[in-house]
């Protein structure tokens, strides 16, 4: 059933607190007294780790569903001139485009112009890259591009271009292609790859007939609301790069570069305020239009399905999204990394809570910044939302008891104002149990958290003379034993 130097004395600047709203309608507020005491309490950590660190600043945004809850800038977007960061200061998000490249692929898709088991070649027939040699393959397909599956080297060519900055065009990455060696045949092992986002975002461009950064803007990023982004936008507002803290020295001040092929990996510009309704749109379900904007929630929640996973199954990936395991629980997002930048996102479907964070340092370690701010911040905002209110009628406790048949026992047992049914066979009432959900139509439904069994098919009560017979469980039928 079954993560050039401030002063010791960082800015603080520019904080935005709005109210959220539970599906019961509870406010849920930055100044609600759990919430507030946590946000002070990461501000007072933070405020050490960037003067420790000597960062330049920091940029933090809590969501929780489809509010931006509290958003502040620390320290500085540009230290020579003292400039502040806040909510609105424009980052390079580096990897952090992957996710909407992918999601821009999935548009596609469920448009009928692609499907994700298409070879790449068939979109672009130079895409013929020589075997690795370690085994007889397959071709490369759309999923394998998304999914960090398709062993693909991590860049395209041999040329350096993170340390020159001179980034690759397309009529470059169309000549190296052909003379490189897959490191893995396709889908043996999880092999991260810029290369094969590149190529994503050339499939893109191959089926819509427009540019990548124009599909971007016109069916992605404005639909959602975020103006202020953009795919390569050396625009006012954005904050100042800087390389990381070296022994003896200031930290070197990055020019702007575009990254030309290699934006569908890490092209986007953005910041924590349309950052915010990208992670909001993570949270909500139903078709496309409307609320949705851009993507049905069915297609998000296949995005977030890990499909390629670590050894030591921590780490994985699915559809443009990384997987990552703390504390027993799954955050779902990606991380960046650009010369000068360091870029987190993260959230956890369930509670319905996500952080941002966004720094201008290559040693920014905003996935630490972000962990803490879940730990610290995400933590106090789920305690603090209300539960759903359960449907509960304490006439359901007749249902209560054990149920058997050929295969084996099943038990009902009703707790405060729920009913939990287990079967004894598989351990742990506790973990192994699933929940019997009453629904507004007066039938009930089979749900758990961590999907199996039945889950999601109706639970049955066969009642016969007041006394109750048997339960179905989908197309089981179970005697009533006691």
């Amino acid at each position: 059933m079954k993560s050039a130097l401030t002063s010791l004395a960082i800015a603080l600047i520019c904080v935005a607190a709005v109210s959220a709203q539970t599906a019961e309608g509870t406010t849920v507020t930055a100044a609600a007294p759990d919430i507030s005491a946590a946000i002070r309490l990461f501000e007072a950590w933070l405020q050490s780790h960037m003067t420790d660190r000597q960062l330049p600043g920091v940029s933090v945004g809590v969501v929780h569903d489809q509010h931006l809850l509290w958003a502040k800038g620390f320290g500085y977007a540009d230290i020579e001139s003292k400039t502040p960061m806040t909510p609105k200061t424009l980052f390079r998000m580096a990897s952090n485009t992957k996710p909407f490249t992918a999601l821009a692929v999935m548009q596609l898709r469920d448009a009928g112009r692609l499907r994700l088991d298409d070879p790449v070649s068939q979109y672009l027939p130079w895409m013929k890259m020589q075997s690795s040699g370690r085994d007889v393959g397959r071709p490369v397909t759309i999923e394998h591009l998304l999914t960090h599956g398709s062993g693909l080297p991590r860049e395209p060519g041999s040329s350096s271009y993170w340390n020159t900055l001179a980034f690759p065009s397309a009529q470059d990455v169309r000549t190296a292609v052909p003379g490189q060696k897959l490191a893995y045949e396709p889908e043996t092992r999880l092999k991260y790859s810029n290369l094969g986002f590149a190529l994503a975002g050339m499939v893109v461009e191959a089926v819509s007939d427009v540019s990548y950064a124009e599909w971007m803007q016109r069916r992605v990023l404005a639909p959602l609301g975020m103006t202020a982004s953009g795919i390569d936008r050396n625009v006012e507002g954005l904050a100042s790069g800087y390389g990381r803290r070296m022994p003896g020295s200031s930290r070197e001040k990055i020019p702007f570069f575009p990254t030309h092929a290699i934006a569908p990996a890490a092209g986007l510009t953005s910041n924590i305020e349309d950052l915010s309704r990208f992670v909001s749109l993570q949270f909500r379900r139903g078709r496309a239009g409307g609320p949705q904007e851009v993507v049905a929630g069915a297609t998000l929640a296949e995005m977030h399905r890990v499909r390629f996973i670590d050894a030591n199954w921590r780490y994985g990936f699915g559809l443009g999204f990384a997987t990552v395991r703390v504390k027993d629980q799954s955050y779902i997002g990606h991380g960046g990394h650009l010369p000068g930048f360091r870029t987190q996102i993260s959230f956890l479907p369930d509670s319905k809570v996500g952080v941002i964070v966004l720094t201008n340092a290559d040693d920014g370690r905003a996935h630490e910044i972000a962990q803490t701010a879940h730990d610290i911040i995400g933590a106090a905002v789920a305690k603090t939302v209300p539960p759903v209110k359960k449907l509960w009628d304490d006439s359901w406790r007749r249902y209560a008891g054990r149920y058997r048949n050929a295969v084996g026992d099943l038990y009902v047992v009703a707790l405060k104002d729920e009913l939990l049914m287990f079967d004894p066979a598989l351990g742990d009432p506790v973990e192994q149990g699933a929940h019997v959900i009453p629904q507004p139509d007066g039938t009930f439904l089979l749900e758990e958290k961590t999907g199996g069994w039945e889950i999601g098919e109706p639970v049955t009560f066969i009642e016969k003379g007041g006394r109750i017979e048997a339960v179905l469980l989908g197309t089981f039928r179970y005697e009533r034993a006691e």
